[in-house]
């Protein structure tokens, strides 16, 4: 069906990334409701507050840590599958909330799901993707968090307009998502398993097929033959020559390298502020003087921009570009925006001053397009570091005001600029087994480095294929 196909697969999965968006962005809305506020008995600045972002976040921490072991035993579609449906119980526990405890454990079950759907859904999405388009197709799922961000403001503002003695300001957008959690469910049932866990799984046959039905095009029978050999020598070697476990991530230097780039990519995101702006922005609207109801408009103006910066950047820049220098320059551009909005809120304590306030806002919404044509198409979950941020911002909100601006501007000058110029690798346009020679030997050293594209494959679906080298003249 080749490249519609892939690219359809990769939009329904992305689902999974939209109930990340709507479940961390319908917080905002619902934390500026008056009627949850009463029913819950706490302000928008309160720990309270605090712990209901963060354990949603702690959710997200175990549900990544088991994703892994769930996709290698029950696949990666069935895992998002799983995922879903816990999504579902999720959003049931925290519409039907009647108690704090009863929301809490709601946004806990959510959590889980959306760790677990953040890490399956970039893993089913890289391994279904042709190498030239990976960017887009995985760039998707950042993009269908943005949306999830949208389509939560939006539900909250219309929820919002309800009387303030009305449960329905909160109560509907938190059970909304629950609709397109179920569709996700139902829906991986028809989609096909990822080629490269098939043929992990010793279901070659499986794996070749539905290479064909992701990639065929016509006339590439010699690179679909030459893509399934390169997995299936690269996962055997691996297999061979490693132990089962987690602990070899920590043993083998390639790997130990590439777990420590994933966790930085982790923390860096974090430290953007993004997620600190997302959750508690109304907070920051009215610190500005947007009050009324008008803080939740410009939220949902905010949570529009972004998702359609990165709409431009997957489609037409990151695989040209790659992902490396767009992380340096955007990590440059988002501290100077910080900066600003720093200075712009100490000359602007009590929102008084509309040019000042107008600004504000300008700068808040810089970071969100910047962030989004530089780390948003990479960007991981960073559960356990959202957790911290999500706790404590709104006491820092409240205590620290502008200076908490220059907690992330300070980290970003001083860590990630430096990490990012001469830590980090440039992996456009390779597939999978080429980003292993990366990174060092191929499989641990014992495979040649010198399996490529245009080399002649000869398969045999039920062994392992092998390659020929070319003639040389």
């Amino acid at each position: 069906m080749g490249k519609a196909f892939n690219i359809g697969l990769a939009a329904f999965a992305a689902i999974g990334s939209f109930l990340f968006g709507y479940d961390s962005g319908v917080m905002t809305d619902v934390i500026a409701s008056n009627n949850f506020l009463g029913f819950f008995n706490t302000t928008s600045t309160s720990p309270i507050v605090g712990a209901i972002n963060s354990t949603f976040n702690g959710g997200a921490v175990f549900g990544a840590l088991f994703g892994g072991i769930i996709m290698d035993r029950y696949g990666r579609r069935k895992t998002i599958g799983i995922g879903a449906f816990i999504c579902t119980l999720g959003a049931i526990l925290q519409a039907a909330a009647y108690h704090l405890a009863m929301i809490l454990v709601g946004r806990i079950v959510a959590g889980f799901s959306v760790g677990l759907l953040s890490m399956s859904v970039p893993v089913y999405q890289s391994e279904c993707a042709h190498p030239s388009i990976r960017g887009l197709i995985v760039g998707l799922a950042q993009q269908m968090i943005g949306v999830g961000f949208i389509v939560s403001t939006w539900v909250g503002y219309g929820s919002g307009q309800m009387p303030d003695g009305s449960s329905f300001q909160w109560r509907f957008p938190l059970s909304f998502q629950a609709v397109p959690a179920a569709l996700l469910c139902i829906g991986m049932l028809w989609l096909p398993e990822s080629p490269r866990h098939l043929i992990a799984t010793d279901r070659l046959d499986e794996g070749m097929a539905i290479l064909r039905k992701l990639h065929y095009d016509g006339s590439n029978e010699d690179w679909i033959q030459a893509e399934f050999n390169e997995i299936k020598i690269t996962i055997d070697a691996e297999k061979y020559n490693t132990a089962p476990g987690w602990l070899v991530m920590f043993k083998v230097p390639q790997w130990r390298r590439r777990l420590a780039l994933a966790t930085l990519v982790q923390i860096f995101t974090q430290f953007t502020g993004i997620n600190v702006i997302g959750y508690y922005q109304t907070i920051m609207y009215k610190a500005l003087g947007f009050t009324g109801g008008k803080e939740l408009l410009v939220a949902g103006i905010y949570n529009c921009i972004g998702p359609l910066a990165n709409l431009i950047f997957i489609t037409f820049l990151i695989d040209r570009i790659g992902r490396k220098r767009p992380m340096i320059y955007g990590i440059v551009a988002i501290t100077v925006a910080l900066i600003c909005e720093g200075v712009i809120n100490s000359q602007n304590i009590d929102g008084s001053r509309r040019g000042l306030s107008i600004a504000g806002v300008f700068f808040l919404f810089c970071v969100t397009v910047i962030f989004s044509l530089s780390f948003g198409p990479i960007r991981s979950k960073g559960a356990a570091f959202a957790t911290f941020w999500a706790q404590v911002s709104p006491t820092a909100l409240e205590n620290l005001g502008w200076k908490f601006y220059f907690v992330f501007v300070a980290w970003n000058l001083l860590v990630t600029l430096p990490c990012l110029i001469f830590l980090f690798k440039e992996t456009k346009g390779l597939s999978l087994e080429e980003i292993d020679l990366l990174f060092g030997d191929r499989a641990l050293g014992h495979l040649a480095n010198n399996i490529e594209k245009n080399q002649v494959a000869h398969t045999n679906v039920a062994g392992i294929g092998h390659f020929e080298e070319p003639k040389r003249a």
